[in-house]
């Protein structure tokens, strides 16, 4: 690297490195998602079909359809964020999701219980759940993956237990065995029925993720653990609180989500949420947060899961088989996986 030479008052010349320049592969990956999200959508206006002249991807219905559909899933994604950034992992938000389905509904018809008694103690159960499983792995230094494995295991069988391997349907009214009507608002939409409350909860959710992630010493502290362990269990980090924090963030998300979900569909079932793990994992990626820990936004989770759901519905308009998606996806995981890699390598952070 070029180096600029400094003397002072006679003394002898110190070279002084030059200032770096920006690598212009670590400013695609840290704008990956936005870039793609511009991309799928550029894709999308192109490969359209068309009815009466009208590109249907652009059409209001659709996009609502579109922030809908990756409503949960990009809840749960928010979640997640905190967890990866810390360089771990959480498999059990699908199923504590379902978990969380079923007892919603459980609670309100089978229960009696109010709405705000049910949606209280159903976050509560998801961050007991989450805070579980972050002191078994920090405490017994157990890798996460192993442990929430395990997580979704007993997530799903506790689901089954409270639902008895059965749907539980949620009507509304007064009287026993319904449900408040104020809980299917989460199935409507507001602004002249336009806007999803579902992608209102999502948005607002991410709203204050992001405050907390880039202003609080919280933040600071997740970004700090992920980066480098040690050098932040020296500088005095509580790190084993921080990670018990972030893997309860995920438990609330993915309880947060399964509320909705119950409140979009109208019932709870044990097999509910299956494989909205791996899409959380997958926005979370593809929005720009490091695998490695350390690095990360929820600006970027928010377009990766965005993005996600776009790709999917221009798909579905184009009447491309599901197995196709879930290549297209696979896709577009590896690419942004690689990308951090090869940065790392070539910031000589990686082997």
């Amino acid at each position: 690297m070029a180096q600029d030479k400094i003397s002072i008052a006679g003394a002898p010349v110190v070279p002084v490195p030059a200032a770096k320049h920006r690598d212009p592969l670590a400013l695609i990956v840290r704008f990956q998602s936005l870039i793609g999200l511009v991309l799928v959508a550029i894709g999308g206006i192109i490969f359209s079909p068309r009815r009466h002249g009208e590109i249907l991807f652009l059409n209001p219905d659709n996009i609502a359809n579109i922030v809908r559909a990756v409503s949960e899933t990009g809840i749960i994604a928010i979640g997640m964020t905190f967890v990866i950034i810390t360089a771990g992992i959480d498999l059990s938000v699908g199923a504590v999701l379902g978990l969380s389905s079923v007892v919603t509904a459980s609670m309100m018809i089978s229960g009696g219980f109010g709405l705000i008694p049910t949606i209280l103690a159903v976050l509560i159960m998801g961050i007991v759940f989450g805070t579980i499983q972050g002191t078994i792995s920090s405490r017994f230094r157990l890798e996460p993956f192993i442990v929430t494995l395990a997580g979704l295991q007993a997530a799903r069988g506790l689901a089954l237990v409270v639902s008895g391997n059965q749907y539980i349907n949620i009507s509304y009214g007064d009287g026993p065995g319904l449900a408040p009507p104020v809980f299917a608002v989460l199935g409507e939409r507001l602004f002249s029925n336009t806007v999803p409350v579902a992608t209102i909860v999502f948005i607002a959710f991410a709203a204050i993720a992001t405050v907390v992630l880039n202003t609080t010493r919280f933040g600071r502290y997740v970004f700090a653990v992920g980066g480098n362990e040690r050098a932040a269990r020296i500088s005095g980090v509580p790190v084993s609180m921080v990670k018990i924090s972030v893997y309860a963030i995920t438990g609330f998300a993915s309880a947060l989500a399964g509320i909705v979900h119950a409140g979009q569909f109208n019932f709870g079932s044990a097999n509910d949420g299956m494989g909205y793990e791996l899409t959380a994992i997958a926005a979370v990626v593809i929005g720009g947060t490091s695998l490695f820990g350390g690095a990360g936004s929820m600006v970027g989770t928010v377009a990766g899961t965005i993005m996600l759901g776009a790709l999917a519905n221009i798909l579905q308009l184009n009447n491309i088989t599901p197995a196709m998606q879930l290549l297209a996806t696979a896709a577009i995981i590896v690419l942004a996986a690689v990308l951090q890699s090869l940065v790392r390598r070539r910031e000589g952070l990686g082997r």
